[in-house]
Order: C-alpha cells, then sequence, then structure tokens
C-alpha cells in the first residue's frame, strides 16, 4: 500500500512539474515616446480602415460586425500617462484618452498572433517630450548648453544660472518615470495580469520608441539640423538610451524597435507647400534611423519608419479641405455679402473642390492635425502593426 501511494504521489509530482515546465515566461512588450506614442486617433475614425480593402483585414481584428471594439483577453496593458494610470484588457480608448487610440492597439493584436501566448504591455508616454532633455538616459551626461544658445540668453538678459539649474532638473526626468513604473508592474505583475504566476516568471521581449517632434523642431539643441549630420546629436543620445533602457532592467540584448517619425509621407513625395521642410524632415528621420545601423545593435535594433504608413489620399484630400477652409475665411471677411451669399458661395467653392466622396472619407479618416498623423486609426493602426513584425523579426533571428 505504502509503494502503491509513493508511486502515485511521484506520478503526480512528474505531472506537476511537467506543466510547470510547459509555462513560458510572460513576453512583456514596452512602448514609450511621447504624444504619437499616447495616440490621437478617435475611435470614430476606426471605419475608415475598412474603407481600404488593403486594410479592412485589421479592422476585422479590432471590432466585431457589429462595430463594437473587440477586448483583447490575452493582452493586457499598463498605460501611465500624466500622472494617471489605466490598466487591464487591451481594447480601445488606451490613446491619449478614453476615445482614441495610439499604436498599442494593433502592436498588442498583431504581437499576441504571433507568438499565440498571452502578452503584457507596459506602456508610458507624455506629449510634448524631446529625448535632448526630458527622456535623457545617464549615460548621456548632462545636457550642455552650446554658445549660441548662451550667447541668446546673454542678449535677452536671462538669468544663465537659473536657467542651467531648471534644465538640470528637466534633464532625465521622464526617463525616470518611464523606468519607474515599468520596475513597479514587474515587482507587481498580478495586479496587471491577474492570471500572472510568479513561477513562471516574465521575458522583457522587446521595446518600442516613438517620439521625435520636440528634438525636431528645436533649433536651439540642432542649430544646423537643416545641414547634413545636423541631428547627430540626436543619434547620439539614442544610442546611449537603447545601452541604459538594457542595462537598468537587466535585458542586455532586449530587441528595440525606433519608430522614426514619418509625418507628412516619404520626403521624396512631399507637395510644393512641403518643400521648405524636407531636409529638416529627412534628416531628423535619418539620425534616428541611425543606431539601428550600429555594428553593437547588429541584429537586435531596427528602425521602424513609419512615413511608409501613411495616408497619401488622405493627405490629398487634407490639401483640398484647407483650400475650403481658406476660401470660407476669405469669405467671412467680405461684408458685401449676406450671411446667405457667404454660405452658398463656400457651398460651391466645396462642391467644385471636393465631391460628396471626398468629404465622407476626409470626415471619417481625420481627427487631428498632420503632426498627430492626421489622428488617422488608419495610419496607426498600420504602425503598430508595423512594431510588431519588427520585433517579430529581430526574434526569428536571433
Amino acid at each position: 500500500m505504502k509503494l502503491r501511494t509513493l508511486l502515485i504521489a511521484c506520478v503526480i509530482g512528474l505531472f506537476a512539474n511537467s506543466v510547470f515546465a510547459d509555462k513560458k515566461p510572460l513576453k512583456v512588450f514596452i512602448l514609450v515616446g511621447q504624444s504619437n506614442m499616447q495616440g490621437h486617433a478617435q475611435v470614430r475614425t476606426l471605419a475608415h480602415i475598412g474603407m481600404d480593402k488593403k486594410t479592412a483585414p485589421i479592422l476585422r481584428e479590432i471590432q466585431d460586425d457589429d462595430g463594437t471594439p473587440r477586448v483583447h483577453k490575452e493582452v493586457w496593458i499598463s498605460y501611465l500617462s500624466h500622472g494617471d494610470v489605466k490598466q487591464g484588457q487591451l481594447t480601445t480608448g488606451f490613446g491619449a484618452d478614453d476615445n482614441k487610440i495610439g499604436p498599442e492597439l494593433t502592436f498588442g493584436i498583431y504581437m499576441q498572433k504571433q507568438l499565440n501566448e498571452p502578452i503584457l504591455i507596459i506602456k508610458t508616454a507624455w506629449g510634448g517630450k524631446s529625448i535632448n532633455t526630458d527622456f535623457r538616459p545617464p549615460s548621456a551626461g548632462p545636457y550642455k548648453f552650446n554658445e549660441n544658445q548662451i550667447e541668446q540668453f546673454k542678449k535677452q538678459k536671462k538669468d544663465l544660472k537659473e536657467i542651467k539649474a531648471k534644465k538640470a532638473e528637466a534633464t532625465g526626468h521622464y526617463y525616470r518615470l518611464m523606468m519607474d513604473h515599468v520596475k513597479k508592474v514587474l515587482a507587481d505583475t498580478k495586479s496587471v495580469y491577474p492570471k500572472y504566476d510568479p513561477k513562471q516568471g516574465h521575458e522583457l521581449a522587446g521595446f518600442v520608441w516613438f517620439q521625435g517632434w520636440n528634438d525636431m523642431v528645436d533649433r536651439g539643441t540642432y542649430p544646423t539640423r537643416d545641414k547634413p549630420g545636423g541631428y547627430d546629436k540626436y543619434s547620439e543620445v539614442m544610442a546611449h538610451f537603447i545601452r541604459d533602457v538594457r542595462k537598468d532592467l537587466g535585458a542586455p540584448k532586449m530587441p528595440f524597435v525606433i519608430g522614426v517619425i514619418g509625418v507628412g509621407g516619404p520626403t521624396s513625395k512631399y507637395s510644393p507647400s512641403q518643400m521648405r521642410y524636407k531636409a529638416v524632415h529627412q534628416n531628423i528621420r535619418d539620425a534616428m534611423a541611425a543606431p539601428a545601423s550600429m555594428a553593437e545593435f547588429k541584429g537586435n535594433v531596427a528602425a521602424v519608419r513609419t512615413e511608409n504608413y501613411w495616408d497619401p489620399q488622405l493627405k490629398e484630400l487634407g490639401e483640398k479641405w484647407e483650400q475650403v477652409r481658406a476660401k470660407s475665411r476669405s469669405l467671412s471677411k467680405d461684408k458685401t455679402l449676406t450671411r446667405e451669399q457667404r454660405k452658398t458661395a463656400l457651398d460651391t467653392f466645396t462642391a467644385a473642390t471636393m465631391s460628396e466622396k471626398d468629404l465622407a472619407i476626409y470626415k471619417a479618416g481625420t481627427s487631428n492635425a498632420g503632426y498627430h498623423y492626421l489622428g488617422s486609426a488608419k495610419i496607426m493602426a498600420g504602425i503598430g502593426k508595423g512594431f510588431a513584425e519588427a520585433l517579430a523579426n529581430i526574434s526569428k533571428k536571433r
């Protein structure tokens, strides 16, 4: 009897060990950046994804046939922005507010499909932040004002000591907030993902960085930004950022994706009105992508050119809509016309400029300005999916 009991106990033990051995570490993905990582695409623009047969399959992953957003039960997320933390199972509303989405939505959907197992996303994003100051990593050292900046401060009779003190205080602040939140979630993962078993552990399976606007427009930090190499400092700090993130999280080979800013689309296709920005836009993009080509990051860092997910149709319709707005402003200043005459004139001009179909597509597809990728769910969905595919490709090569 004792022998039988012992045999049963051994079998149970072997079975338990087998089950435990089969339980994989929870895959954790970290998404970080500024306003476009937050996401400013209104949920209402999701319908536009279905208007294009190429992207319609993406919409079927996001929502049910009746238009109800799906809750993706195998994808969990903890999202910190401006002091508030939102967490739960992935669905719409994890963007800049509860009515918006960012790249996290399709990233989570397609990353989970690739792995076919539960995943956890930790997202931290704040609008209007730079890597030269706000996200500056420790190993990049303190921010140093160049001679041109100091000369300008003197001309403006500003207190240089006070300016330097404020800069020192701001430097790296959001890097530290990011790191604190990531470590907090990893220390108490069960509070976000209730099924988490501490015995299974977790694996830092990927990091996505999506930022760039505030550095792009910073003339002070990058005084030769319109010249070749004008953003070299961005590349240097970005390399430090990758090294420090991996070091501080104890993940020396964690796959890393740089989301290269791409508002406006490929510069080779810029319209005449965009040409004055071409050099600056191309230079920042090249500088952002540069670390992926460094020898030390070969095979474990990838750059995703988000310009490739820009919607040229929305861009064209946006330019037409600007003509309509300009006409509206012009008519509003014409005091020789009655209100009804102004309305008739505007309606006539609009009809001649944009068809009803054009208007329907533009209004369905956009909800914000160009620097927020037009607030387009179609663009954001493509970007998020692209990030997931890039990380998957890195993992396959390892």
